[in-house]
């Protein structure tokens, strides 16, 4: 079934993955350096950000962009295959924004090439929008 239901899972699957790969380079990181749970309280995962270096930090702040923007997507595509539109050109549009979002956070999390990333979100971005008009198309047109 080609559905826009796919690319949903396969985003909050995605979503997952980078929240593990966020805990085990922080946990990792924060072992490392000494740096225990024990008898704290309060504070966040930014309070981190002055204790361990930059890269570690990479795959926590891209989780936090997928809990951005992607909330819009998912609204849009499961609205569409709600409507029973979800196939065609809207299941390969959701099927582009996933991808453009994995590639953007396997680049953010590893080489964090400003100018790459910037490239994936806006192709990310343009796609979502594309999606989002074609929804409003086909409930209001």
């Amino acid at each position: 079934m080609n559905t826009t239901l796919g690319p949903v899972i396969a985003l909050a699957l995605w979503s997952m993955i980078m929240l593990g790969w966020m805990i085990v380079r922080r946990f990792g990181a924060m072992k490392a350096k000494g740096i225990s749970l024990a008898g704290r309280r309060g504070g966040r995962g930014q309070d981190l950000e002055a204790l361990i270096e930059g890269p570690v930090h990479w795959p926590a702040h891209n989780y936090t962009h997928l809990m951005e923007q992607p909330t819009v997507f998912y609204a849009v595509a499961l609205a569409l295959a709600v409507m029973g539109q979800g196939t065609g050109l809207s299941a390969w549009l959701a099927w582009a924004y996933v991808g453009l979002r994995v590639a953007h956070s396997i680049v953010q999390s590893t080489a964090n090439i400003i100018s790459l990333r910037a490239n994936l979100f806006m192709g990310s971005t343009v796609v979502l929008i594309a999606l989002a008009v074609r929804a409003a198309i086909l409930l209001f047109g």
